[in-house]
């Protein structure tokens, strides 16, 4: 029980989707069932599930503590950028380093998001192995490592935009983080995280040496060439989806029904 009471490391971006017209809670889709559902109140309790936190980064790659169980964040000044993002309001949103250090954690919660699909994958396939628990931690850190060890260094050099006042609300899942540069063919060089449903942040490489890059805000009225957003979310969600109304989740109400059955049911334990 005390697993399931524990914020999930993606509550302070879904704060941003909770209904407060009436009724004050979160509309999702179940991935597991295929139903829509309304999850009352503020603590996203849909969002259950077990997670993996893998160090990464140059500075992690001997690092094979269990101490931690998801990436140390700013509380606080995470809070205050997420909600003048929602509003879009930049000056509420902290000093140029206190958003700089927001948009840093929106990315290190953003791979863990990423990840733990292959981290759940790769626990079922070693727990079929005659090997001890540490021995199956250990193979699993392995290959998130093998995968993503880089990726932290590489969007420390890119310069993000807090994109607000979006017409058509985006959607969020359990895995919201998106690399155009692999998702996509033709490749586009751009990384995006949802941050609430009017608003998005973007990333592209710079060519800058230093890691330390402002932070652009800008007003927009379309996503551009990351337009098709909400169909990549929708497409990549295995647990849940999220919405601000049904409408936007019946368009994929029909393909999740139709693979739930062959998703294992432990996928959301």
């Amino acid at each position: 029980m005390a697993e399931h009471e524990k914020p999930h490391p993606l509550r302070p971006f879904l704060k941003n989707w909770i209904w407060e017209h009436g009724r004050i809670g979160t509309r999702y889709l179940d991935c597991v069932d295929g139903e829509i559902k309304f999850d009352e109140g503020k603590k996203s309790h849909f969002a259950a599930e077990k997670y993996t936190y893998v160090p990464l980064g140059k500075s992690a790659l001997d690092d094979t503590s269990t101490s931690k169980d998801s990436p140390a964040i700013q509380e606080a000044g995470l809070a205050r950028f997420l909600r003048a993002a929602q509003l879009g309001t930049p000056a509420e949103a902290g000093s140029v380093a206190e958003v700089q250090r927001a948009v840093q954690d929106c990315i290190e919660l953003g791979l863990f998001s990423t990840y733990q699909h292959a981290a759940r994958e790769a626990l079922a396939r070693y727990a079929e192995e005659p090997m001890f628990e540490d021995e199956i931690r250990a193979a699993v850190v392995d290959d998130i490592r093998r995968i993503y060890a880089g990726m932290p260094e590489q969007l420390a050099l890119y310069d993000f935009s807090v994109l607000y006042g979006l017409p058509t609300p985006l959607l969020i899942s359990e895995s919201p983080f998106i690399d155009w540069r692999v998702r996509i063919s033709p490749a586009l060089p751009f990384v995006s995280l949802p941050l609430g449903p009017y608003c998005l942040l973007v990333g592209a490489p710079s060519g800058r040496q230093s890691r330390v890059g402002s932070v652009v805000w800008k007003a927009a009225s379309a996503l551009g060439p990351l337009k098709d957003h909400n169909r990549q979310i929708a497409e990549h969600a295995r647990l849940w989806l999220v919405a601000t109304s049904d409408d936007q989740l019946v368009p994929a109400q029909g393909r999740i029904a139709a693979a739930a059955g062959s998703r294992p049911e432990e996928a959301k334990r």
